[in-house]
């Protein structure tokens, strides 16, 4: 059964929920995990009337076995590391910084690329919506949602149109508030969820993050 026809479906399914909770409050940000959350958060800012960015995280996979995440790197320099796994593994430092050097130059030339020369939003004293298209096992949200509390923002609400039960229950404890629009079970991939799961393109990320620049100045200025 699919509960959204594409991202875009979603993001205004999202959107709605937010705006009963959360419109009217000029201290809002919408910060989506690119790329597959970048067509969610453009619906759920425009819905919002807030600026829109992305979030980029990028996993530290271990050496020898890359997908074991050891950590993940984010947007403004931050590190999260998986203690566990670098304690059992007995990762030593130097491979966990050259791993995070070559992840953030890669995490570097997507913001560029996607930011078109923007700045990034300030995230300081705001409350950030960190959105994407769904959690299945939220380990890339998770990442994000400690790397952001890292910059001082006054929340942080975790909001997606779909997720794992368990996964979005796990998020109640870290982050302000939660949103899931729908937690089926069972639940085996985000993508099932969906009748159009294309994979978003960078092209896409940037026109979206420029259209949503342009409606946001608009609205400024108009």
């Amino acid at each position: 059964m699919q509960l959204f026809r594409d991202r875009f479906d979603a993001g205004r399914a999202l959107g709605q929920r937010l705006h009963v909770r959360l419109g009217g409050r000029g201290d809002l940000l919408v910060l989506a995990l690119p790329r597959g959350g970048v067509p969610v958060g453009f619906e759920v800012a425009r819905a919002l009337g807030a600026p829109l960015d992305v979030f980029v995280v990028r996993k530290l996979g271990t050496p020898g076995h890359e997908e074991l995440a050891m950590g993940a790197i984010a947007t403004g320099g931050v590190r999260v590391l998986n203690e566990s796994v670098v304690r059992g593994l007995g990762i030593p430092g130097s491979a966990i910084t050259a791993v995070a050097e070559r992840e953030a130059r890669e995490l570097v030339r997507r913001e560029k690329l996607f930011r078109d020369g923007r700045p990034p939003a300030r995230v300081e004293g705001r409350t950030a919506i960190l959105v994407d298209d769904g959690l299945a096992t939220g380990s890339t949200m998770r990442a994000a949602l400690r790397a952001l509390r890292q910059q001082g923002p006054a929340s942080i609400v975790v909001a997606v149109p779909v997720a794992a039960p368990e996964t979005c229950e796990s998020f109640q404890e870290e982050a302000d508030a939660v949103l899931c629009v729908h937690t089926p079970t069972p639940f085996y991939a985000v993508g099932q969820w969906y009748e159009d799961f294309t994979q978003t393109t960078d092209d896409e990320v940037r026109e979206l993050l420029a259209r949503a620049a342009h409606e946001e100045g608009a609205a400024h200025h108009g």
